[in-house]
């Protein structure tokens, strides 16, 4: 196996449940960029697309936290949430449990990984895949990295599961938030100057720069929601190359900075 595509986008639930209540040009462009990271992702072939998320507390609590799982099934379904409400229809998506075994075997070499033959998808899962394959005719991998529930792993850690994910991944992609306050009375803000910086140092896979971060410093500047760089980190640490933005725009009604990008496969 060979990483093939690695890439990285937002999950926002607004994106896909609020689309009407943002202006149609917005959409349209974000809409196109999700499309034409589909097409890439579409023309690398790959077997299997391991998608890394943070999980929102739908399969995962406080009473079981991994800092770090992978689903082990043959199926999934999602979204857990109210599909009306993320205007994205419950249905089954395939999964491929023979591979997902001989990943977490292999990674288990380097990183402590929890597993589940059980999961549930929620948005941040649903909202990717209803543009990366609207089929949903991709085998998909689902990782997560506990970003809601601290104390957090260090985004070190993050790095290592990233490095292990390059080793076993066929295609990889990364979904998050940048800076965001869900669910709290600052949702909506949005910190472009700090997103841009980030993104900045993700393109040029600066690993010094990214893993500089503090989670106290993320939270005051980027609130929570900001934790959730741990996934894009690590999608740096799998792929090894340089990023290419495709799109970056702050758009309150979603709560997030929405972002699509793509990074080449380093040797």
């Amino acid at each position: 196996m060979s990483l093939v595509f690695a890439g990285i986008c937002s999950h926002a639930p607004g994106i896909t449940g609020r689309a009407h209540m943002a202006g149609r040009p917005i959409v349209d462009e974000l809409y196109g960029a999700y499309r034409g990271m589909a097409a890439e992702l579409a023309a690398a072939k790959p077997d299997a697309l391991v998608i890394v998320a943070a999980e929102h507390f739908a399969n995962f609590f406080m009473n079981n936290m991994p800092a770090f799982a992978m689903g082990l099934a043959e199926s999934y379904e999602g979204p857990i949430e109210d599909p009306e409400w993320l205007g994205i229809a419950r249905t089954a998506i395939p999964g491929n449990a023979p591979l997902s075994r001989r990943l977490i075997g292999e990674m288990m070499q380097t990183v402590d990984l929890a597993y589940a033959e059980e999961w549930k998808f929620d948005h941040g899962v649903m909202v990717p895949l209803s543009f990366l394959t609207p089929r949903y005719d991709l085998p998909v991998i689902p990782v997560n990295i506990n970003c809601q529930g601290p104390p957090l792993a260090p985004l070190h850690r993050a790095w290592t599961l990233g490095e292990a994910l390059r080793r076993a991944a066929i295609a990889l992609v990364g979904t998050g938030g940048i800076s965001h306050w869900p669910a709290t009375p600052d949702s909506g803000k949005i910190n472009e100057s700090w997103d841009r910086e980030f993104l900045r140092r993700w393109q040029s896979n600066d690993r010094r720069a990214m893993l500089s971060y503090t989670d106290e410093a993320t939270y005051r500047d980027a609130g929570q929601g900001g934790f959730e760089i741990r996934t894009f980190i690590s999608i740096a640490a799998a792929a090894q190359g340089l990023g290419r933005l495709r799109y970056y725009r702050a758009i309150p009604i979603f709560a997030v900075g929405c972002t699509v990008a793509t990074m080449a496969i380093g040797t």
